[in-house]
């Protein structure tokens, strides 16, 4: 990947998320060593990255980390053919957090992903922090193409936390 093409990509990451939904900049560019880790992207007819779907891939299943789309092309349906391209090709479960539907925004952001196919897990998960003194984040999990049960909960859950934010997980029973 050419250094300005991952510039490009975090430029759209920043100005998609909260700062405590995203990694450093060297602490996401990192990530890019990571065999499990890989980006894919839309790009216009110059070459210029339109949108980014970030991903993990496990032994049992995939995680969306982060889909983004540049800011000024946002609601043209281009996150939606990023993400229906990336499931297309898999043959795994697929599994990405969202915030708990307490306002509009929240509630669009799942609804977009039910309508792929995506659906909401009610159980309790915290996203660890991504960023040095940074709180966790109440979060939920949806997966495509089916719910998932507690057991496979607790162990994506273990998953994420042990290879993607690098801590211990919960204890739990």
């Amino acid at each position: 990947m050419e250094p300005h093409m991952f510039q490009e990509i975090y430029t759209i990451m920043e100005a998609s998320f909260p700062v405590n939904e995203i990694r450093t900049f060297e602490g996401q560019r990192s990530l890019l060593r990571n065999p499990g880790y890989g980006l894919l992207t839309e790009q216009d007819e110059g070459g210029n990255v339109q949108a980014v779907l970030a991903a993990w891939e496990f032994p049992n299943f995939r995680f969306v980390e982060h889909i983004a789309v540049a800011p000024q092309i946002r609601g043209g349906g281009l996150g939606r053919k990023l993400m229906s391209r990336y499931l297309a090709v898999s043959d795994k479960l697929i599994v990405l957090e969202v915030e708990p539907p307490q306002d509009p925004l929240q509630q669009r952001r799942i609804g977009f992903y039910e309508r792929l196919g995506f659906w909401l897990n009610e159980y309790e998960y915290r996203q660890p922090p991504l960023r040095e003194g940074q709180a966790e984040l109440p979060l939920l999990l949806m997966s495509h193409p089916r719910s998932i049960t507690e057991a496979e909960f607790r162990d994506i859950r273990n998953t994420l936390y042990t290879q993607v934010y690098r801590q211990s997980p919960p204890n739990t029973v």
